[in-house]
């Protein structure tokens, strides 16, 4: 039952997120429509997020969470805050030495990486919008970890709070910042957002008791086990970002504006509904995992794993059926307006239809990796996530010549879908379902 709670507690604030996300998406749209100055935004975000992702967004907190369960459950909670304070402590200075070397060398990453097909004065605005993202990155660098340390602690409400008030602060950049700033505006509502993440789940951080120690102690056990269950964490998280990355560079070269934002656009209409289902019920599903790994519940560990598994299927599959359905008529009564023009709504139409072909792969993968975390195998979902984004460049440059930028969304679809598929066989192999 705590379970089932904390899924519905999660999927109904996701979907309040989602609903507030589409608000700022809307917004957005409307403002600067599906042209190339929002492809420039929205190319930005690469970098910045592979290092959120890498250092405490997905690698970290997804390492962090199965130790962080232990060493409460076995040690208390003095030595769970203790292990959080010294790993805290290691992601800010990580992170900091990183973007600070990202934005020395912004010009040349994104004129050779990011966006090698942009023009130049395109170029320079991709630039200077990725530097203000890195100080936003650096915020998020603790606000992650926060999210982990009360995950384990099966808190579940502020850290799904957190994302509101993020979409929050960047609707503020657009509807007030952008009226002076132009399209930097932007920029600014991400950086005022990331504060008001973490600013939001600070009560409960310290409702639990916490107490910031000021060490690194790179000799402390604990930190050496989330390092050695993070390192292949890392190399997985720069896989699947190489398939975003990647993204963009392909788009880039095609001969019409507006193919960055469109992707962009779909990929969103895919993660409403994940986010509600995938995301929600995955997410709940870690700590408890964590707990009957390291109890060594193996039985209740399959049970569960194999009711996630028929739920998320018995969901995901009428859903797909029913937004393929519905995603054209969606996108332009909702989307279409002043600078969103018909013709960029048949842009994100075409691409969000790809993805969403991946919906139940997505979601079905959400649940595979973390079972796999749970009983720290973090080799497992590396050598997945190479094979993906190996299969994702080959299905690119068989899809697009002939598809466009709708070729890169189903290249997404069906990469991912073979991961899940590729993992969920391994487990079921193992015995794990």
């Amino acid at each position: 039952m705590k379970l089932v709670r904390a899924s519905i507690l999660l999927s109904v604030l996701f979907g309040l997120d989602k609903l507030v996300g589409l608000a700022r998406q809307i917004l957005m749209g409307r403002a600067y429509g599906v042209t190339a100055a929002l492809d420039a935004y929205n190319a930005a975000n690469n970098l910045p997020d592979l290092l959120f992702a890498v250092i405490s967004g997905g690698a970290l907190a997804i390492a962090f969470i199965p130790i962080l369960t232990e060493t409460l459950d076995r040690e208390g909670r003095d030595a769970a805050w203790g292990l959080f304070s010294r790993v805290a402590n290691w992601a800010f200075m990580i992170t900091a030495a990183v973007a600070l070397g990202l934005a020395l060398f912004a010009g040349p990453l994104v004129r050779r990486v990011v966006v090698p097909g942009f023009a130049p004065e395109q170029q320079a605005l991709v630039i200077t919008l990725m530097r203000l993202d890195l100080i936003a990155t650096l915020i998020f660098s603790i606000s992650g970890l926060v999210i982990g340390g009360l995950q384990a602690r099966q808190h579940f409400l502020l850290p799904a709070l957190a994302p509101l008030l993020y979409n929050l602060g960047q609707i503020i950049g657009i509807v007030f910042l952008s009226k002076q700033f132009g399209i930097v505006g932007l920029a600014y509502g991400v950086i005022l957002g990331a504060v008001l993440h973490l600013g939001v789940q600070l009560p409960a951080l310290f409702y639990y008791g916490f107490r910031w120690t000021p060490a690194l102690d790179w000799q402390h056990p604990g930190v050496r086990r989330v390092a050695r269950l993070m390192a292949p964490r890392i190399l997985t998280i720069a896989a699947i970002h190489i398939v975003f990355l990647t993204t963009d560079n392909f788009a880039s070269h095609l001969p019409y504006a507006g193919a960055v934002t469109a992707i962009a656009y779909g990929w969103l209409i895919l993660q409403l509904p994940e986010t509600l289902i995938g995301t929600a019920i995955a997410t709940a599903l870690l700590p408890t995992l964590s707990e009957q790994a390291s109890r060594k519940e193996w039985a209740a560990l399959k049970a569960t794993l194999q009711r996630s598994i028929k739920v998320m299927i018995g969901i995901t599959v009428p859903v797909t059926l029913v937004a393929l359905v519905l995603v054209r008529p969606a996108v332009h009564i909702v989307f279409e307006g002043r600078a969103f023009t018909a013709q960029g709504a048949d842009l994100v139409v075409a691409a969000a239809q790809m993805f969403l072909l991946g919906l139940v792969g997505h979601s079905l993968l959400e649940i595979a990796v973390r079972a796999f975390y749970a009983r720290q195998d973090a080799r497992t979902p590396l050598i997945a996530a190479v094979l993906t984004a190996a299969l994702f460049i080959a299905l690119c440059f068989a899809l697009i010549p002939r598809m466009g930028h709708a070729g890169i969304a189903l290249a997404n679809s069906l990469a991912f879908s073979a991961e899940a598929t590729g993992l969920l066989w391994l487990l079921r192999r193992q015995g794990a379902i």
